[in-house]
């Protein structure tokens, strides 16, 4: 018994979902659907409401809302949809409750968004007269009603495009089924292929998962092949325009869905929605506090307008380590910035974007030397895309490269660190095209490309930019400047193999870093003078040096230079550094997780494992380290105390240290000239140069 419609087309995946849904009417006897317009929330409440139906002696009806705009016509709608008698005009609500008294019913109640003060008070009406009475809504916005239970309906299940799929596993991601199904019927024949597997995983992560979206697209093969369709949708709303006549109108095209929210907001919701589009990959309060606050919008009523966005499904709220934060899919995004240019307000808010980014980047500049490292790290892997907005920004709009600059230095350690070298080369590359003259953002621009050119692709390639900042930094008399080409010349040398003089250029470094008390540089020159002073055979020098930076960094409570030394000391100590007198390396798990999420692997640990692979057997490793040697020259597993995360290039080959006892002998390393291995090798070997985010290093094992 009761009016579902027949499936005209096959439902796709949701089988969490459908459980859950199920889960919840059977112990609740209100239960709403909410989600985002075209994310299969009708769909999931009818395909649950047929699964149902012999658990409801009296029926499961549905009741559509979509043309329904007169709230005072709510009840005799439903009236009508359960084939009851017509109601009088007065106390329409009690009447129906009385018809339905004794009954066991399920009663969907599908688009409620527009309607919602007048679908909570009938909801509220019916739960109270009709104990067997239970109803599933699907609606933008939750009904707020006592008791009501709700199920945010996501987007479809999605596979990492980046990733390829073994052959047949398109069919575990619900959007691949779905594009694959629909673009079958459409046309005859269409298999989803191991050639155009990752481009209808770029298509369907395009349009956010979204089923209506993907259904709009995939009927458009009969039109476009795969990569044609995938290269148009940067204008999604005006290629998806032609859905089933048969649908609702606000479902017939993925614009009229997402205007059909739009209508549903307030003047300021609209606002607020307009002004978040400028954001990229999703943000925090304080930043939509900083970027959309205005004189109609203060920065107080920021926080309820946030809410409200939440509770309509225009934004999504997600939570991780104690910290929310929100985003708006690329379809909700794109209207919202299609409405600001509309406004003509783009500009300007793009603008405070992008200022609010430059500003986090210095004070990461700023305070990254210091006990904030793993927070800082995290939190730039999470605005990486609104840094990459706000670079573009920089980049597009006339006169503002010289801040891409600043914004781009300010993310050395960030782009060396996280293994974004290629990405940081590039917005630096492009900035300096942009921004010529002689300048202190061009000079700390030209070295810190030079710095991360000679660690990714070696010092032939780093040598112009180098020796153009040292010039530019003379002429300025920048100090800073000059040290850190100091630096660099050094580890140039170094990659060279011409040691000595790798040596004297990082004195000189160390120097200068000293005399401008600048802590960071004096850490970066102490991870490679130890390991100069252990290939030339000073051994104890390379301890002091070692045991300097473990000192600088315990008194600025700092990870990064910390845990990267640990692998580093390693082959250079000769073993010196657990003898009589000397306290064992500190065990330090919060190093390695800096190292963890990072995805960053040490520099000098990898370059002295190189160097030192000939003297198998006479160095040692951190106490309570140990390595496992490889076949065929491959790098070590090390293990590491008190976390099971260490980044495997850490120790010396041949190694085995329980207890970091060794022979203690120290002499020239072999294979240190100007023909030998080390002068071969390259950076890339350990550094991974492509954009897309690193996965983490490989991890220890801790006993």
């Amino acid at each position: 018994m009761g009016n579902l419609p027949a499936d005209v087309t096959s439902f796709v995946g949701r089988r969490r979902e459908v459980t859950e849904v199920k889960r919840l009417l059977s112990t609740g006897r209100l239960v709403t659907l909410t989600g985002t317009g075209g994310v299969g929330k009708t769909r999931l409440a009818l395909h649950v409401a047929a699964d149902l139906q012999r658990a409801f002696t009296d029926g499961v009806w549905l009741v559509e809302l979509a043309q329904l705009r007169d709230p005072a016509l709510l009840v005799h709608t439903v009236a009508a949809a359960l084939k009851l008698a017509d109601l009088p005009g007065s106390g329409p609500a009690a009447v129906l409750a009385g018809q339905l008294k004794g009954k066991q019913l399920l009663l969907v109640l599908d688009n409620c968004e527009h309607l919602l003060d007048a679908c909570a008070v009938l909801a509220e009406t019916l739960l109270r007269a009709v104990p067997g009475l239970r109803i599933l809504a699907t609606s933008r916005q939750t009904l707020g009603v006592t008791g009501e239970h709700i199920e945010a309906v996501p987007p479809l299940s999605l596979p990492d495009p980046d990733t390829p799929l073994p052959p047949g596993a398109a069919a575990r991601y619900e959007a691949l089924r779905l594009f694959a199904e629909r673009a079958a019927a459409a046309v005859p024949g269409f298999t989803i292929t191991a050639d155009n597997q990752t481009t209808i995983t770029w298509i369907c992560r395009r349009l956010d998962g979204i089923p209506l979206a993907i259904e709009l697209a995939a009927v458009r093969l009969r039109a476009l092949s795969p990569d044609q369709l995938l290269a148009r949708l940067d204008d999604g709303y005006r290629l998806l325009t032609t859905g089933s006549r048969a649908a609702p109108p606000r479902q017939q095209t993925l614009r009229a869905a997402v205007e059909w929210s739009f209508d549903l907001c307030s003047p300021t919701e609209r606002s607020l929605w307009a002004r978040l589009s400028v954001f990229a990959g999703g943000f925090d309060l304080e930043a939509a506090e900083q970027v959309c606050a205005g004189d109609d919008l203060p920065p107080g009523a920021i926080l309820d307008l946030v809410a409200q966005l939440v509770d309509k499904s225009i934004l999504s709220r997600v939570e991780q380590d104690s910290q929310v934060r929100y985003e708006l899919l690329e379809t909700i995004r794109q209207y919202g910035y299609e409405r600001l240019r509309e406004q003509g307000e783009h500009t300007t808010y793009q603008r405070r974007h992008r200022d609010r980014y430059a500003r986090l980047a210095a004070r990461f500049m700023a305070e990254f030397f210091g006990p904030g490292q793993l927070a800082w790290f995290t939190r730039l892997r999470q605005e990486h895309a609104n840094l990459r907005a706000a670079l573009d920004f920089c980049l597009t709009e006339p006169g503002e490269a010289e801040v891409a600059l600043r914004i781009a230095v300010d993310l050395r350690v960030y782009w060396h660190a996280t293994g974004f070298l290629s990405e940081g080369r590039s917005w630096l590359d492009r900035a300096l095209a942009l921004a010529p003259g002689v300048t202190p953002a061009r000079v700390r621009a030209l070295w810190v490309d030079g710095w991360l050119t000679l660690i990714q692709s070696g010092p032939d390639h780093a040598t112009a930019l180098l020796e153009e900042a040292g010039r530019v930094g003379r002429r300025l008399d920048d100090r800073l400047v000059l040290a850190d080409t100091t630096l660099a010349s050094g580890v140039a040398a170094m990659y060279r193999g011409d040691v000595r003089l790798a040596t004297g250029l990082l004195d000189d470094a160390l120097a200068r870093y000293r005399a401008l008390d600048n802590p960071l540089g004096t850490a970066a020159t102490l991870i490679q003078l130890p390991l100069a002073a252990a290939l030339v055979g000073d051994a104890d020098r390379a301890v002091a040096l070692g045991e300097e930076l473990q000192a600088l960094s315990e008194a600025h409570d700092e990870r990064w230079y910390r845990a990267t030394d640990c692998g580093a000391s390693a082959s250079r100590c000769g073993g010196r550094a657990t003898g009589p007198g000397r306290a064992p390396w500190p065990r330090r798990p919060s190093g390695c997780s800096v190292l963890s999420t990072t995805g960053s692997a040490s520099p000098a640990a990898w370059r002295c494992w190189r160097g030192s692979r000939p003297l198998t057997g006479t160095t040692t490793a951190r106490p309570g380290c140990s390595a496992r040697p490889r076949p065929s020259g491959r790098r070590p597993e090390p293990r590491c105390p008190g976390s099971g995360r260490w980044p495997a290039t850490t120790t010396s080959a041949g190694t085995r240290c329980a207890g970091g006892s060794a022979s203690g002998r120290s002499r020239p390393l072999a294979g240190t000239g100007p023909n030998s291995t080390w002068s071969k090798w390259s950076p890339t070997r350990w550094r991974r140069s492509s954009p897309p985010p690193p996965r983490r290093a490989r991890t220890g094992r801790c006993r």
